[in-house]
């Protein structure tokens, strides 16, 4: 299914990463509705410090039921930003938990990292899933740009045992839903399909997609296609709702719709959402994509029977 849907013009704001870049005390702080509460800077790794830890939001009161749970994974171009300010806040009011996590950023370590730390952080709040309130077999994930990327390397990924690395590997990483803004899925053609407007040469050396992989995208082919959430694509993945602007000038808006494709060919439950005029960030927080959002984790977690 493929909509469309107008807002204005967007582009990803220097205000937004220069917040995710300021030290904890100097940011905003989070507003967080009355009746929850924040669980912060838990290690999902044994030793694992800031680079890999998690905030988990929460009802003050234990619920009666085990809740289903959206993992939100943040952006930044594998290079910066934090789990400071999620995205989904507004989920816990639709009878979900809410958590947001760390993780390696490509200056610390380059790929597999950051998708082993996504896979690590969900193995851990399965097993700890009764001490939590949350329902183990009901996991979401949803992120954006980096963040996209990842969340979709989640959902197509269940059966990357090489990735699965750390602790609670008794616990599996597979997610029952993956939302996408915006997130790159072929590495290797990010540069080929930017237009004119872009902001970035995909396929520099020091490019953010070079970083990631620790080598020079084009000259890195098999990097380049072993970090790409599109080589991965079969039929048991995840249910998908895949969100992006068409004059994106920093990822291309034909990233998701070639993964969308891929998708929809392989059999996967998957929606493409176009936001008309959109750009990279900013007007994504319009009611119609909120709405957009919540609904399909509505549909995906919360019709399902809960597990524990």
């Amino acid at each position: 299914m493929k909509t469309l849907l107008v807002v204005p013009f967007l582009f990803l704001s220097d205000t937004v990463i220069a917040q995710q870049d300021r030290p904890p005390r100097e940011r905003p702080a989070l507003s967080i509705p009355a009746g929850f509460k924040a669980v912060r800077d838990v290690e999902y790794v044994t030793g694992g410090g800031a680079s890999r830890s998690l905030d988990l939001y929460l009802p003050e009161a234990k619920p009666d039921k085990p809740l289903p749970l959206v993992v939100w994974i943040h952006g930044g171009a594998w290079l910066g930003g934090n789990k400071d300010r999620p995205n989904g806040i507004a989920l816990l009011r639709a009878g979900f938990a809410v958590a947001s996590i760390n993780y390696r950023l490509s200056q610390e370590a380059i790929f597999p990292a950051q998708i082993e730390d996504c896979k690590a952080a969900i193995r851990f709040l399965r097993a700890k899933a009764a001490d939590f309130g949350i329902d183990g077999g009901r996991i979401g994930a949803f992120g954006s740009s980096a963040g996209g990327h990842l969340v979709a390397l989640l959902g197509v990924s269940a059966d990357r045992k090489e990735w699965e690395v750390g602790d609670h590997l008794d616990q599996s990483s597979q997610v029952q839903a993956v939302c996408d803004w915006f997130g790159p899925t072929n590495l290797l053609t990010m540069g080929a399909q930017s237009g004119p407007n872009s902001r970035l040469d995909h396929d520099a050396p020091d490019s953010p997609e070079s970083k990631l992989i620790g080598a020079h995208v084009p000259k890195a082919p098999d990097k380049a296609s072993a970090a790409s959430p599109l080589s991965y694509v079969t039929s048991d993945d995840a249910p998908m709702l895949i969100v992006h602007g068409d004059a994106d000038p920093v990822v291309p808006v034909k990233q998701s719709e070639t993964f969308y494709a891929a998708l929809e060919k392989a059999g996967v439950k998957a929606t493409l959402h176009i936001v008309k005029g959109g750009g990279h960030g900013d007007g994504f927080q319009k009611p119609e994509v909120q709405l957009l959002v919540r609904k399909f984790f509505i549909e995906s977690l919360q019709s399902q029977s809960a597990s524990n």
